[in-house]
């Protein structure tokens, strides 16, 4: 039995090879992105598909920095997505679509929920961008960023369960920087490894913290300043979505940002081992985790 897609139209998905698509899609995101496969699988069961396409898409697009030598390859990789993307939105060339599963569901995606081009065109600028970049001069420029990638996410799946509502779309924006800056922070003992510092210099300056300080990963003071300065920034972003929790559409809005969930664990974690932001504890999966989010889900809660 094929799984039924999109919440507004309750249409059923004429895929080709049963599940095959949607499972890829599936296993994709739980293994790259656990904590939005969680959240996924409690969104309405008609809508879970569209979201892994999209969050497939993104994870597609995000780990090709990280799997080319050259910068040049990369901007092959990406241009192969920006001409599905072209493909998918011309209508009538659908049959002209590379026989790849993430691009095929996203398609189906695409058509069925009436998806807006301009955010997945947006996410994509900004992983293009993100190829050559080798730190942020400015917090701005990384708070636009997570805006065009972790933020353009939660609108598509905004729209993908009709949801149009200037509220919801704050708490997206918001939701979205805070898990742009987490993500960033989590990654930190990575990026090290790579010998990438992307704390915002505009942090390290006020701190007279610098690059090769934090590449040495000793637990200094203006070494914690400094990502306690970007740990507070995500957490102000938090604290402006949950405070506009009461202002959005009751059901299944909340749930569309249960992925706010897990980031305010980890900046709770964080202030735990004093914002050292190569601390081991940091590594560890949180259990509970998953009934958490059960339980947030059920209540209709993201916080």
């Amino acid at each position: 039995m094929l799984p039924r897609w999109c919440i507004r139209n309750n249409t059923e998905m004429k895929l080709k090879s049963g599940f095959t698509q949607v499972s890829h899609c599936m296993t994709l995101v739980r293994k790259h992105d656990y904590e939005h496969y969680l959240c996924t699988l409690l969104l309405p069961k008609p809508v879970q598909p569209v979201v892994f396409a999209l969050r497939s898409y993104n994870i597609e697009v995000a780990l090709i920095k990280d799997t080319v030598s050259e910068v040049a390859i990369g901007k092959m990789k990406l241009t192969f997505w920006r001409d599905a993307i072209n493909t998918i939105f011309k209508k009538g060339s659908n049959d002209k679509l590379p026989d790849h599963p993430v691009v095929n569901l996203l398609a189906q995606a695409v058509k069925e929920c009436n998806l807006n081009k301009i955010w997945l065109s947006r996410l994509l600028d900004a992983r293009e961008t993100d190829l050559t970049r080798t730190s942020y001069h400015q917090t701005k420029e990384l708070e636009d960023y997570c805006e065009n990638t972790s933020s353009s996410l939660f609108y598509l799946t905004l729209e993908a369960l009709g949801i149009k509502d200037v509220h919801s779309d704050h708490v997206a924006s918001h939701i979205g920087k805070a898990q742009g800056i987490v993500t960033l922070l989590r990654a930190a003992g990575y990026y090290r490894s790579k010998r990438q510092v992307l704390i915002p210099l505009d942090i390290l300056m006020r701190h007279g913290s610098s690059q090769e300080e934090f590449l040495r990963g000793e637990a200094t003071p203006s070494l914690i300043n400094s990502t306690y300065d970007l740990a507070s920034l995500a957490n102000a972003h938090l604290l402006k979505a949950i405070s506009l929790a009461d202002k959005i559409p009751k059901g299944a809005a909340a749930r569309v940002f249960l992925p706010a969930v897990a980031t305010r664990s980890f900046l709770e974690d964080l202030e735990r081992v004093d914002f050292n932001p190569y601390s081991e504890r940091l590594r560890l999966r949180r259990p509970s985790l998953p009934m958490t989010l059960l339980w947030k889900a059920f209540r209709n809660k993201y916080y």
